[in-house]
């Protein structure tokens, strides 16, 4: 059996039906290109976190005053305002740790996940309109724990040379584990 660097990937892209709504999200951009280079490792904070499945949908309210603060965002359900933000960031800290301890050498996130999305996350004022986009909450804190960790969005992959930037940046990653490098 041929060892294969860890990934972590948003679990809904493997074709688990861990969605709010009882769905998946499977992407065979991301499984047919990639099962053969990567032991998947699968996440989903939202389930994770106890919200369940179904579940209500949750979104990112921005109360920060300035864009590079981060701190100000909460995830809050959509209907019944319920704050997830303190339990999501505290599990976020946690599983980030555990995923750095296990020696993680890369992520595959789910694009506009209010917990996964990397890049354009609506976030959205007191009374539910658009201010900014930012990043998902576990997302950010993986990402302010592991920043040298190669990442990406399940849509980039679908460009060839994305995917072969991708391999090639998480198999450097993985050697540099290997060779006991801790930091880039």
């Amino acid at each position: 059996m041929t060892r294969l660097p860890p990934v972590g990937i948003s679990q809904c892209l493997l074709g688990e039906t861990v969605r709010y709504d009882g769905g998946h999200k499977r992407d065979e951009n991301v499984l047919a290109f990639l099962d053969d280079h990567f032991d998947w490792v699968p996440v989903c904070p939202e389930v994770e976190v106890g919200m369940g499945i179904p579940r209500e949908p949750v979104q990112l309210i921005d109360e920060a005053d300035n864009v590079a603060q981060t701190e100000g965002v909460r995830m809050v359900g959509e209907r019944s305002g319920r704050d997830w933000t303190d339990p999501m960031r505290n599990y976020s800290a946690q599983r980030a740790d555990a995923l750095a301890t296990g020696r993680l050498c890369g992520f595959v996130f789910k694009s506009g996940s209010p917990s996964c999305g990397l890049t354009g996350v609506e976030l959205r004022d007191s009374q539910g309109d658009p201010t900014r986009t930012g990043v998902g909450l576990f997302t950010e804190e993986l990402r302010r724990r592991m920043p040298n960790l190669p990442v990406v969005e399940e849509g980039e992959l679908a460009d060839a040379a994305a995917r072969e930037r991708f391999i090639s940046r998480v198999r450097a990653h993985w050697r540099l584990l290997d060779r006991g490098a801790k930091e880039w």
